[in-house]
């Protein structure tokens, strides 16, 4: 059960200096040390499967039949980064909406933490920091396998987390302040299935956007899981120019400070007692 006390997670001495964001921080952190076994299995077996099955088992057609159209990459190269940030994106969505959802409407952790000296504001900010280290967390395993497959240059690997983890703020932050407004469980399971997996099937992660008809590549280009399949890949290949750079980390970085904005509205609103 959560008690008001479960947010005193820091030693009494330290209480007051340590700021409220950070008490909510150590707070979701107290509660993933029961599971975090197993998010770490998945984290390392789904880009393993991923990069195996697809990358290395379909890659080889793929090199045979249509090496011109990925710009003489091999699958495994073009298709790594891609996954990166479809799975920054899927992880960000998954562990900001369902929680947060959870925590106003079902299991009440939210309300337990307003009646701390925890404002709703201190508590989006904690929340969204603990969902943006399962973000980098996730980020970090999936390019460890990637550069241990020769999927990504080892020196390149950091640049390729820092593109994943702003993939991930720039749909954690407006996934969570939507969240803590929704009413019912299945209108969160359908943004799920009818925006985000969309998203992840053709937004070029799979395969380049010039294979879809003319008409739809403007709408793709506008999505901003394209974004960031781009940004990751500059950052893993060193692709793109710079000012194809700076428009896709703009494009993400304005959507996740609307979404932190957002974000303190929202949560101040539903949340303010």
């Amino acid at each position: 059960m959560t008690t008001h006390a479960s947010r005193s997670l820091v030693p009494p001495g330290r209480a007051r200096t340590v700021p409220p964001a950070l008490r909510e921080f150590a707070y979701w952190l107290h509660r993933y040390r029961r599971t975090w076994r197993g998010t770490v299995v998945l984290n390392v077996a789904n880009p393993l499967l991923f990069l195996t099955g697809i990358g290395a088992g379909l890659g080889t057609l793929v090199n045979h039949n249509n090496s011109a159209d990925l710009g003489g990459l091999s699958y495994l190269a073009f298709l790594t980064p891609g996954l990166l940030a479809a799975s920054a994106m899927q992880t960000a969505y998954i562990d900001s909406a369902h929680p947060v959802h959870q925590s106003v409407q079902s299991k009440g952790h939210y309300w337990a933490a307003t009646a701390t000296p925890m404002s709703p504001v201190d508590i989006y900010y904690g929340h969204l920091l603990f969902n943006i280290f399962k973000v980098a967390l996730s980020a970090t395993a999936f390019t460890a396998v990637a550069a241990a497959f020769g999927a990504v240059d080892a020196l390149r690997a950091p640049l390729v987390v820092v593109a994943t983890l702003l993939v991930g703020a720039a749909f954690a932050t407006p996934s969570a302040a939507w969240a803590v407004t929704a009413k019912r469980q299945p209108t969160v399971l359908a943004v799920l299935r009818f925006g985000v997996m969309p998203m992840f099937m053709f937004s070029g992660t799979f395969f380049p956007l010039t294979q879809l008809p003319g008409w739809l590549q403007p709408v793709v280009q506008a999505t901003p899981l394209w974004h960031g399949v781009e940004l990751c890949r500059t950052a893993a290949l060193g692709t793109g120019t710079t000012a194809g750079t700076a428009v896709h980390v703009g494009y993400l970085a304005v959507l996740a400070a609307v979404g932190l904005l957002l974000g303190r509205r929202t949560y101040q609103r539903h949340l303010h007692s």
